[in-house]
């Protein structure tokens, strides 16, 4: 049974770490996330800001599961408009077509819903405006539009070759990338230019040294033929004059080696000079790589293509090329110069490996494979430009990510300059990566996890870095002012689950708290840097729009009442926030708690512990969750005298670069270690029975259930597995090879890491759901699994396959029917 002081720290934790500041300008200093063993003891047990429904209507799985239009559709994708009105998307009830919004200046309300017609006003691909902010450009589907300086605005294009990447020049250009070539308008002539092309191919010639001897004595013998050549010369010098001279003529193409492909082009404000990526030419597939769809309406089955495995990846090299327009030069930029571009970064894995087989290592310092760091959370190349043009920054990485650098380039020497290498034993993570210039001086702004969490910097090329924010606490979403005065940003200072925005100010590094909303809160700044309009949501509350303009004393003003009253009439529990402390780190566990009624009374509970997804996210947080069929799933155990675990585990988000490494080359180990320490705090703090403990969780979490029922036969009775990974040679490269590098050179650690090598150990009853038309998980991972299962004579699982499904399941009846079967499993087995 629980003990009196525990009990309270269960109902009070979440609401001692809500205590607002009081002031709204604050230092850098963390607030540090504290165990649920020291803290304090509230004066009333209260959870604050949550809804919470006082209906005895019964929750249904049918109901849970249905169509998820029935909660009421939430407003996604918000942005300003030109005029400073707000627009956002809603999902179109019954149809996968999202309606777009307007809420106009100083209204609240859900707003009107645009017209198709009148959609290019409101809507973007994307926008930029002009240095002197005469100009503003956006694309919207097929068409470039440009609002003129006298608010007129001008359709530049409709349909022809798409445009990308709308960039203003120096001169009020209007810059993009169209094909293998960049153009520019000018928007007072109409005069469209071509500034760049390029092809891959070989630079043309007049004519072509003899191929051999008897050529060359035919060039040398034959007078036609000198004559011939002659002419030939006298053509190609004359179209090259007049390149060079009239305006009436396209520049050259840059010709770049055949066999090579682009990986990113981009032009300098300046029309000056380009940075052109290119790599071999080559399929991140093989023609293997394919998975059957077994339901068409032809009645056929159809072979889809799919992805690449990590057990086939091959290191990609990337060649990085300063182009001069106005010499029409080109050169190939070094990587030489990068501190440790050559460094045998996985010695030790390879000496490990080595020894296993019987071998041994020996260095190797032949230089790794590099390119421009590939973000999954951008889609531009990582190259910035300043905005006079007279200097670029990129951001590369190793292509084993054990290294990321920032790099200036100095057109003069033509080489690059190392700005700052960020080197992570593990992997350098793949969020928490923007950068690019300030404004208004040739000062550097960037990302780095180098103290452990994600900081912001400033740094003048060539001198050291800045700090504008430290601490333990992550900051994402940076946005820099147009006067380079301020940086906004999202953060979790005052714990790891409240995600509030705050401001820096460049100059003096003095920090300002801007919402006190107490939940998972999203901005965007408006145009005229005045107001943030905000995306805000707590545990039991789906999002809203908000509106706080950014004056003194001022608060947020919702805007959107999206959430149905079918929804607010049920009856969800609120998660309880709870600290659990580690066996294995100093930090403590953060964990959603789902507690019914009384649970302190009587004979021990029923229990359950979810295990979220992607291993890389935060679920134990107090805003609304992307799970929120598992929410309201947890909602109805608890009415049925479940107690819900839900934990953080070593490997998810929020919680700093140590916690997500900590899986490096043993996925599935630390893990289960907290799962266990979650299972040991429910039984001696929520008054749970050991012996009914089941668990479940889809993709990572599935393949987590495997390695605890696996594992750790002692920890659950029962597990359901979700679309899950049994063997992560199969699985994708940009995500695994960070984790376990590649097969080819760490065997051990997809070994040691894949359920498949350890199914023996099963002895508790499994669950394993399966969706047939997964191209992130593939299919072939549970039926491996299965065969090896069969072979091993194991009789305590089932299997339930979903033949039209993807990754993340589309059918009702598809979800209704898998929730069913976790249900049953909890219900017989516990």
């Amino acid at each position: 049974m629980p003990n009196h002081l525990t009990r309270s720290l269960i109902a009070g934790s979440l609401s001692l770490l809500l205590f607002a500041c009081a002031n709204t300008t604050e230092s850098s200093t963390p607030i540090a996330p504290q165990s649920s063993a020291t803290l304090p003891q509230p004066a009333s047990v209260v959870v604050p800001d949550v809804a919470t429904s006082k209906s005895n209507s019964e929750l249904t799985l049918k109901q849970i599961m249905a169509d998820p239009d029935w909660l009421g559709r939430q407003p996604s994708r918000p942005s300003w408009s030109l005029d400073g009105d707000i627009v956002y998307a809603r999902k179109r009830e019954g149809s996968v077509v999202d309606d777009y919004f307007l809420i106009e200046a100083g209204k609240t309300g859900n707003g009107e819903k645009i017209e198709l017609s009148q959609a290019h006003q409101y809507r973007y691909d994307e926008k930029v405006s002009s240095n002197d902010e005469q100009y503003t450009a956006w694309r919207f589907e097929d068409s470039v539009f440009v609002k003129m300086p006298d608010g007129a605005v001008v359709q530049l294009t409709r349909g022809g070759q798409p445009l990308r990447d709308l960039t203003f020049m120096t001169d009020n250009r209007l810059m993009a990338k169209t094909g293998d070539s960049f153009i520019a308008f000018d928007l007072r002539t109409g005069q469209q230019s071509l500034l760049m092309s390029w092809k891959f191919a070989d630079a043309p010639t007049a004519n072509k040294p003899p191929k051999d001897f008897i050529a060359a004595e035919q060039q040398t013998l034959i007078q036609y033929i000198q004559v011939q050549r002659k002419n030939r010369e006298d053509r190609f010098e004359h179209e090259a004059a007049m390149r060079t001279a009239s305006p009436a003529v396209a520049p050259e193409p840059f010709y770049f080696p055949s066999g090579e492909r682009l990986v990113a082009a981009t032009l300098s404000p300046n029309g000056q000079h380009a940075i052109v990526v290119t790599t071999k030419q080559g399929s991140y597939r093989d023609k293997t790589d394919i998975m059957p769809h077994y339901i068409q309406e032809d009645g056929r089955i159809a072979a889809i293509d799919v992805r690449q495995r990590v057990a086939d990846a091959k290191p990609v090299e990337e060649t990085v090329w300063l182009v001069d327009l106005n010499a029409h030069s080109q050169h190939k930029l070094s990587y030489f110069n990068l501190p440790g571009y050559n460094d045998d970064v996985l010695a030790d894995v390879k000496a490990e490996n080595a020894a296993a087989r019987g071998e041994t290592y020996t260095v190797n310092r032949l230089p790794r494979a590099r390119g421009l760091l590939n973000s999954w959370y951008w889609s531009e190349p990582s190259v910035r430009w300043h905005q006079d043009g007279t200097a670029v920054a990129l951001m590369l990485e190793a292509w084993d990510n054990k290294d990321r650098w920032i790099v200036t380039v100095d057109f003069d020497s033509k080489q690059f300059n190392t700005e700052h290498r960020l080197h992570d034993d593990a992997w350098v993570n793949y969020r928490y990566n923007q950068f690019g210039w300030l404004h208004n001086s040739h000062t550097l702004f960037y990302q780095s996890e180098h103290t452990g969490y994600s900081h912001l910097y400033v740094q003048t090329p060539g001198q050291a870095p800045r700090a504008l924010t430290a601490g333990e606490y992550v900051v994402d979403e940076v946005t820099l002012t147009n006067d380079d005065q301020y940086v906004y940003f999202k953060a979790n200072k005052k714990h790891p689950g409240i995600y509030e925005i705050y401001r820096v100010n460049v100059e003096t590094g003095e920090h300002e708290t801007l919402t006190e909303l107490n939940g998972m809160t999203d901005y965007v700044l408006s145009p005229g840097e005045d107001a943030l309009l905000l995306t805000h949501s707590k545990v039991t509350q789906p999002p809203e729009l908000f509106l706080q303009t950014l004056t003194s004393g001022s608060t947020p003003v919702q805007l959107t009442n999206t959430v149905s009253e079918a929804f607010k009439a049920l009856p969800w529990t609120a998660p309880q926030i709870v600290a659990i402390p580690s066996s294995h780190t100093d930090k403590p566990i953060y964990a959603r708690v789902y507690l019914p009624e009384g649970y302190e009374q009587g004979k021990a509970r029923r229990a359950v512990v979810f295990t979220h997804g992607a291993g890389y996210l935060q679920n134990s947080h107090l805003g609304w969750s992307g799970y929120f069929r598992e929410f309201m799933f947890h909602s109805l155990l608890v009415q049925k005298g479940y107690v819900v675990l839900d934990m953080d585990y070593r490997a998810s988000a929020g919680y700093g670069r140590d916690w997500r490494t900590a899986i490096y080359r043993q996925m599935g180990t630390p893990e289960v270690e907290d799962l266990r320490d979650g299972v040991n705090w429910l039984v001696e703090n929520a008054n749970v029975d050991r012996q009914r403990i089941g668990t479940y969780g889809g993709s990572y979490g599935g393949f987590l259930t495997f390695m605890s029922m696996f594992n750790a036969p002692d920890l659950f009775q029962a597990g359901a597995a979700l679309r899950p990974v049994t063997d992560w040679a199969h699985y994708n490269t940009g995500y695994t090879s960070n984790i376990l590098n590649t097969p080819d050179v760490d065997p051990i650690a997809y070994r040691n890491s894949s359920p498949i090598y350890f199914a023996e150990g099963l002895e508790k009853t499994l669950l394993i759901n399966a969706p047939m038309v997964d191209n992130t998980v593939f299919f072939v991972d549970v039926v491996r699994l299965v065969q090896r299962m069969i072979e091993l004579e194991k009789t305590d699982f089932e299997t339930a396959i979903y033949p039209v499904e993807p990754h993340g399941f589309v059918q009702p009846s598809s979800w209704l029917d898998e929730y069913r079967r976790i249900f049953k499993l909890f219900e017989e087995n516990l």
